[in-house]
């Protein structure tokens, strides 16, 4: 008998999901196929259950993404351990909550708040946060969150409430068609505005640190422009807009061209000139994207928190 539950998309029960594959896929790779029957995961999500063991062809754990297909196919997949495998418990954290609907949530997140938990920070954090305002949302790969922002960077962020909008808003970031506007505060005195076209990856000797770093050894495309807002004589106000969403991308880039945010004790230097900012001077303060559900092209903004603000009086004016 033909299990009934076979090609549903139904991923809050407990029991593995089969598939057939189509007689029409023969010759596409694994991960094309359950792109094309899994269409609200996105694909790199598909690769890593692939990888992780989470997929079975034929009764054997394939973990090739690559593997060639002939129809026909009997496929398992258990996407447990990337749903369900959440230690993190809700928290009743207060969010400043820009927008909400029943598939976005647009928050201004505060400087100082973790968006995901991790070493040192398990608690306290962005997701716990969701966890408590949404519930179910521990359902969806790391609560919702398709992109992040530095502990000590505030803004603009955007959270996915179904499995369908996050995988759509991935999708958007990978097109590089959300835009994302940020704020700053740079070291020295830029003359132009302009852009910076440099790779970034993992920082080859500090491995908590990115850097810039040629692709053939592992970095990736990343683009920042950068238009200069007001200039101070030590130090420029910049508006930074991303092509790219790398980690650290415009402290990374900012700093590769010897303007490193005022503030960053990771990409910065000691310069007595400057002045003493508690934490890296950029703020998100834009943000733009086409709704999942909708259609419709949606924009936000938000005013700089009032430790920039200050901190740009004290540049004009002094203390």
């Amino acid at each position: 008998m033909k299990d009934s539950k076979e090609n549903s998309g139904d991923y809050s029960r407990t029991e593995p999901l089969s598939l057939t594959v189509p007689d029409a896929s023969y010759g596409r790779r694994l991960d094309q196929v359950l792109a094309e029957m899994l269409p609200q995961h996105s694909r790199n999500r598909l690769q890593a259950w692939v990888r992780d063991g989470q997929v079975v062809v034929e009764g054997k754990v394939e973990c090739e993404p690559k593997r060639k297909m002939l129809g026909g196919e009997r496929l398992v997949v258990n996407p447990l351990n990337d749903v369900r495998d959440i230690p993190e418990q809700p928290e009743d954290i207060p969010l400043n909550i820009v927008f909400e609907d029943e598939t976005l949530i647009v928050i201004n997140k505060p400087a100082g708040l973790v968006v995901h938990p991790g070493s040192g920070n398990w608690s306290g954090t962005l997701m716990n946060a969701l966890l408590h305002h949404v519930p179910g949302i521990e359902q969806i790969p790391r609560a919702g969150i398709v992109h992040r922002l530095d502990k000590d960077t505030s803004g603009l962020l955007v959270v996915a409430k179904t499995l369908e909008a996050q995988t759509d808003l991935v999708r958007q970031l990978q097109a590089r068609t959300v835009r994302r506007v940020y704020l700053a505060v740079a070291a020295g005195a830029m003359k132009s505005g302009g852009g910076v076209d440099k790779p970034i990856g993992r920082h080859p000797v500090l491995r908590t640190k990115m850097a810039v770093v040629p692709e053939n050894r592992g970095g990736k495309p990343a683009l920042t422009w950068f238009r200069i807002m007001e200039q101070f004589p030590y130090c420029t106000f910049v508006e930074c807009s991303l092509e790219t969403g790398r980690t650290h991308q415009i402290r990374v880039h900012l700093a590769s061209i010897g303007h490193p945010l005022v503030g960053d004790q990771v990409y910065g230097k000691v310069n007595p000139k400057l002045p003493d900012f508690p934490r890296q001077a950029l703020h998100a303060t834009r943000l733009g994207l086409v709704h999942p559900l909708s259609g419709l092209k949606m924009q936000w903004e938000v005013p700089m928190p009032q430790d920039m603000r200050d901190l740009l009086d004290f540049l004009r004016y002094g203390a």
